[in-house]
């Protein structure tokens, strides 16, 4: 099967973003990854989501902008990659424990629906994490869905640290995604509706 992969670009006035993904660079599979990280915004860099699905390189702005900007640009590769709904198993469920000097625990829930909706509760009470805001948390999960067309569910269950609570919860995202876009082998749209 041929590897869903995409490469888009998004320029505006305070960002220019270009991203390249391979949804199916899985372990055993023949695509090699390649992972080129930059977005100039060092927390965004450390928590990208997963080595097989990562946050593109970002010339520009840092800051509010810049990320929302690069969570639509991710969202929107991540649809384009994903082309048309089949043969997948859409919904997808991801827990991302970290050990015991954190003790952060998050769930992320995701349905590949083009129903974009958002949910986040991820209790950080800390106003920035490094250089980044952490009210864009949210905006984050937010845009992502949005661009994407998912449904997104993403809570943090317990931590005792902000940085590890917002790490434990990009890890249960990209533990979700991947579940969601595994290939099921058939080529059905996975709805009763027969459309997505």
């Amino acid at each position: 099967m041929a590897e869903r992969r995409a490469t888009i670009s998004r320029k505006t006035n305070e960002t220019e973003i270009e991203i390249s993904i391979n949804l199916d660079c899985q372990p055993g599979s023949a695509s090699q990854q390649v992972i080129d990280i930059s977005t100039g915004i060092g927390f965004l860099d450390h928590i990208s989501p997963d080595p097989r699905i990562r946050l593109p390189v970002v010339q520009g702005l840092q800051g509010a902008n810049s990320t929302q900007d690069t969570a639509i640009a991710l969202g929107t590769a991540f649809k384009q990659a994903l082309g048309e709904v089949r043969g997948i198993r859409r919904y997808g469920t991801g827990f991302a424990p970290l050990d015991e000097h954190s003790k952060a625990l998050s769930r992320a829930v995701i349905d590949i629906c083009s129903r974009p909706y958002c949910v986040t509760d991820l209790g950080i009470k800390r106003e920035k994490i490094g250089d980044l805001s952490t009210e864009m948390f949210p905006h984050i999960f937010y845009s992502f869905a949005m661009a994407s067309g998912c449904t997104l569910h993403v809570d943090v269950l317990r931590g005792e640290n902000d940085h590890h609570r917002a790490e434990s919860a990009f890890k249960a995202l990209a533990l979700a995604i991947r579940q969601a876009i595994e290939r099921t082998g058939g080529n059905d749209v996975p709805s009763t509706k027969g459309v997505l």
